[in-house]
């Protein structure tokens, strides 16, 4: 399925500075990007380059400094805390490089967070928790603890906590980073099948060049810059 060409995250001219004065580090430069609906679009580009911020910016996580960025055409920088924290919990789905699990808690407690901060009951929460591992292959290991699973294990359940809510936006930091090839293309194929939905978009920050063959589009970062936007390989195929 080709993307559609309504926009999901429009980014106009987003800048991001850290630090002050003789300390300070651009790491934005006037962002302009747009992200369609089924679409799955890769940000490449060298470390410290810009890719997390953005994607930060675009999740609601941090603030811009200028220019303008809509998801879904809300801007979340027009929304209280509230606010801010609702729309997230509903429509964006993350993948954090970092993981992110809470220690304390099993992997089908962990996938059913999101559920659980909307306000569904625990029961049904966890029950949706069972069902995300079972896609991502982690059915078994339901119960286990995040200090019990492997680094790859870890990143399966934290790929199921953000598919887990159905959200409309789903970012990813590095998803496969910690996974094997044959794992990584398995849990990437996941991933390219929910962003083919038409009211769905991914986002995926990477090094790893084997997954390109999963884009749409590639979105290639140097310097705080979009330097070009290339056609990935699953839209090539279907020109």
């Amino acid at each position: 399925m080709k993307p559609s060409q309504d926009i999901a995250v429009k980014c106009s001219g987003v800048t991001k500075d850290y630090g002050v004065g003789d300390a300070k580090v651009t790491a934005l430069r006037g962002i302009n990007l747009d992200v369609y609906q089924g679409e799955l679009l890769i940000l490449a580009g060298p470390s410290g380059c810009g890719k997390t911020t953005l994607i930060s910016i675009i999740g609601g996580i941090l603030k811009r400094d200028a220019g303008q960025c809509t998801v879904l055409g809300k801007d979340l920088e027009n929304m209280n805390t509230a606010e801010r924290a609702r729309f997230r919990g509903t429509t964006i789905g993350f993948v954090f490089q970092a993981f992110n699990l809470l220690p304390t808690l099993t992997a089908a407690e962990n996938v059913a967070v999101p559920l659980l901060i909307s306000g569904e009951e625990r029961k049904f929460a966890i029950q949706c928790a069972r069902a995300a591992l079972d896609q991502v292959g982690l059915s078994e290991r339901a119960d286990a603890l995040p200090s019990q699973l492997s680094g790859g294990q870890q990143q399966r359940v934290a790929i199921a906590r953000a598919l887990v809510h159905n959200p409309k936006i789903i970012i990813c930091d590095e998803p496969t980073s910690n996974l094997d090839h044959a794992t990584g293309h398995a849990m990437m194929e996941i991933l390219r099948n929910v962003a083919q939905a038409p009211d769905r978009a991914l986002v995926v920050v990477t090094h790893d060049t084997r997954i390109y063959e999963f884009a749409d589009r590639i979105a290639h970062m140097d310097d705080g810059k979009i330097a070009e936007v290339t056609v990935g390989a699953k839209e090539a195929q279907v020109q």
